[in-house]
């Protein structure tokens, strides 16, 4: 296990022991969205150490400047549906464990959707990705939403979503945040592996910052918020804002103050007030 412990340190700040996982693994499923139409020149912007991982897919690294300038650990991610699909929460195998080491991965994705109607293909799949991990000593994340007739927010549907997920070999698991400490702190105590929190579409700057408070107050071992980071007016803002929550360097207070030194604050959270947030 010392390789699969290596890598997952690399996914960890050294002091908080905590982690900010932005994943950018949409354009599989939603195509060249706002933040990803430019891939190379968004990672460029978040090229520092506030910043502890990405998740890509495998056809992504067949770019050499992707490759050249991502120096943060990256975790390719296997699992894909497209929205074009009549059965969009069924998500398949793309990819191997195996196909991601030769690219040159640190960790490996998958995402199931329990509740779905394929949900025992879904798991099957994830199991033999896990058996997969273990034998490279690749780190495993799993991305576990709760679809069907569930409510996505439901704390016991999301509490039985990170157990299913570690007992099928999950190393750290995703899912959404329940809405409230409380239900969350339950959420991550059911479980004894890092659990990080899905962020969703973009959002006003200051309520994600305050959500990402009670997210670490409930326990956490960190988020993994893409497009609230890449449709962001300035993705190493709102990365360094969010760090300083995560990695618990500096107040709330702080961070929001940090957040608003931004030229593009004002202009950003305008707009807001007068459009759709991204579903």
């Amino acid at each position: 296990m010392y390789g699969k412990i290596k890598r997952l340190n690399k996914l960890f700040d050294t002091r908080s022991n905590h982690t900010i996982i932005v994943p950018m693994d949409h354009g599989a499923t939603v195509g060249p969205i706002k933040g990803l139409d430019s891939l190379g020149e968004t990672i460029n912007q978040l090229e520092n150490k506030f910043v502890n991982g990405v998740v890509l897919c495998k056809g992504q690294l067949n770019d050499i400047d992707i490759i050249k300038n991502c120096h943060v650990p990256i975790i390719v991610h296997l699992s894909n549906s497209s929205l074009l699909s009549p059965s969009t929460n069924f998500k398949t195998l793309v990819g191997s464990v195996e196909e991601a080491i030769a690219i040159g991965a640190d960790a490996i994705s998958v995402h199931i959707n329990l509740g779905a109607d394929n949900e025992h293909t879904m798991l099957y799949d994830v199991g033999k990705v896990a058996d997969a991990c273990f034998r490279w000593g690749m780190p495993l994340l799993v991305m576990t939403y709760v679809r069907g007739n569930k409510v996505q927010e439901n704390p016991d549907s999301i509490k039985l979503a990170a157990r299913v997920a570690q007992e099928i070999g999950a190393d750290i698991v995703k899912v959404n945040y329940t809405g409230d400490i409380e239900s969350f702190q339950e959420v991550v105590s059911g479980v004894s592996i890092p659990v990080v929190a899905a962020g969703g579409g973009y959002d006003d700057p200051i309520g994600v910052l305050q959500t990402v408070n009670d997210i670490m107050t409930a326990g956490a071992s960190g988020i993994s918020f893409g497009r609230k980071v890449f449709q962001s007016t300035n993705p190493t803002k709102i990365t360094e804002a969010l760090s300083m929550i995560v990695h618990k360097t500096h107040s709330l207070e702080k961070a929001i103050g940090h957040i608003q030194l931004s030229d593009n604050y004002v202009e950003a959270t305008t707009s807001l007030r007068f459009s759709h947030k991204c579903s």
